[in-house]
């Protein structure tokens, strides 16, 4: 009688135990049910990986929200590419500050960020590609060139893109390349469509609305991976209507394949107006590219300074260019 008493007590105990635990899962499963902002545990995630993802449940704020931005693009090693490469540093920035004022007196309530917007990758013959930090690995501070303009910017609140040229070579393997960067919470992306091509200044290239969609997902993922703070823009140029083309169609729905601007939280991209020209062409490019190019929200405009014998004639002023419709949040200048 005393062995059956006690199996009946045990029995009775871990009844309770086995109720209490029943009770505890099913809180569980109905706050992940109820929580819009859950990140479910994947198999073979690591809890490293899921720190990350939870950390990143929310949209982050976007730079975009408050300010435009006004950029001044090209090679810090070249003057033919750019306004970078044809002045000191602190020559540029002085500028560039001059010119940021221009836009802020007609900017309303909006701020104006400014920026460096840096080739990183520029396209050689037959589609090679160097890289601005292979090329000087050592300047007079002993960092590299690349690092001592990412830095310079930081302690000025500024910006910097990173733009690769791609040349012969996968958009998505040439995102990949710059990537590293992002640590740098300051910098940001662009592609530029014009140089995929192995014969630079004799066709212009393309890529695809897929060829986009992945390198932003590679982009985002690592972002979330790395657990790196803000969004992140990524600048597609265009200035010719193949050069972003989205008429590649997806074997599964037998649809067109389009660029995606609603899947990802953490990067968002900007369709910038490219090419040089007068102000009717100019004016010309950016309709058509809003018009009938992707349907990218977010507008950016080029300029190009009087150099050599590629450059805008007249320069649109700061008015003619806040008058372009949709208006354009993100101003460069080379």
């Amino acid at each position: 009688m005393r062995l059956i008493a006690d199996t009946e007590g045990m029995m009775s105990m871990l009844k309770g135990i086995f109720a209490s635990v029943m009770l505890f899962t099913m809180s569980l499963f109905c706050f992940a049910e109820d929580n819009p902002e859950r990140v479910p545990l994947s198999e073979g995630k690591s809890q490293a990986n899921t720190a990350a993802s939870l950390s990143f449940a929310k949209k982050p704020a976007s730079i975009l929200e408050t300010s435009d931005i006004l950029a001044y693009y090209g090679h810090p090693l070249s003057a033919r590419m750019g306004i970078l490469g044809r002045l000191p540093i602190d020559e540029v920035y002085r500028q560039l500050s001059v010119e940021a004022e221009n836009y802020r007196a007609l900017s309303d309530d909006r701020d104006i960020k400014k920026a460096f917007y840096i080739i990183f990758g520029t396209v050689q013959p037959e589609g090679k590609i160097n890289r601005i930090d292979k090329i000087v690995l050592e300047a007079v501070t002993g960092k590299d060139v690349l690092l001592q303009w990412i830095d310079y910017a930081a302690e000025r609140d500024m910006i910097v893109f990173l733009d690769h040229q791609i040349g012969r070579y996968d958009p998505v393997e040439s995102l990949k390349e710059m990537l590293p960067y992002l640590k740098y919470p300051n910098v940001h992306l662009a592609l530029d469509p014009e140089w995929r091509t192995t014969t630079p200044n004799k066709n212009i290239g393309r890529v695809t609305a897929d060829e986009i969609n992945r390198a932003q997902a590679v982009m985002e993922q690592y972002l979330v991976s790395n657990n790196l703070p803000g969004e992140r823009l990524l600048v597609l140029h265009q200035f010719k209507p193949w050069m972003i083309d989205e008429t590649k169609i997806d074997a599964a729905t037998g649809q067109p394949i389009t660029v995606d601007t609603e899947s990802f939280s953490h990067v968002r991209l900007v369709h910038c107006a490219d090419g040089w020209g007068n102000p009717a062409q100019k004016r010309g490019t950016y309709a058509l590219n809003a018009a009938s190019g992707p349907k990218i929200p977010v507008k950016g405009f080029k300029l190009f300074y009087k150099h050599g014998n590629q450059y805008d004639e007249p320069l649109l002023s700061p008015a003619d260019v806040y008058a372009l419709n949709p208006r354009p949040r993100v101003i460069m200048y080379q």
